[in-house]
């Protein structure tokens, strides 16, 4: 619940309680995702959008679409390698 006061400068602002739980829905599904609770398909689905418009809303926030671990990036780095050398 948004205490009144605040709702009152919010909606002074342009924001109406549905755009406020919507903006709020996917800027917590964007936090998921970055913390790796969700998926990125579980993270669009979670914040009402599709994957596109998902990744869309990451860019236009500078989050980050793709995060691999070093580890992992060698091992993508490592199997387009092994695909290059058959």
């Amino acid at each position: 619940m948004i205490p009144e006061d605040v709702y009152a400068v919010l909606r002074a602002h342009g924001f109406a309680r549905e755009n406020l739980a919507k903006q709020s829905r996917r800027l917590l599904a964007m936090q998921f995702y970055q913390d790796r609770l969700l998926s990125l398909g579980q993270a669009a689905r979670f914040a009402g959008m599709s994957r596109w418009e998902f990744v869309e809303f990451l860019s236009e926030h500078d989050a980050t679409v793709i995060d691999y671990h070093e580890e992992e990036l060698d091992e993508e780095f490592a199997a387009v390698e092994a695909l290059k050398a058959d």
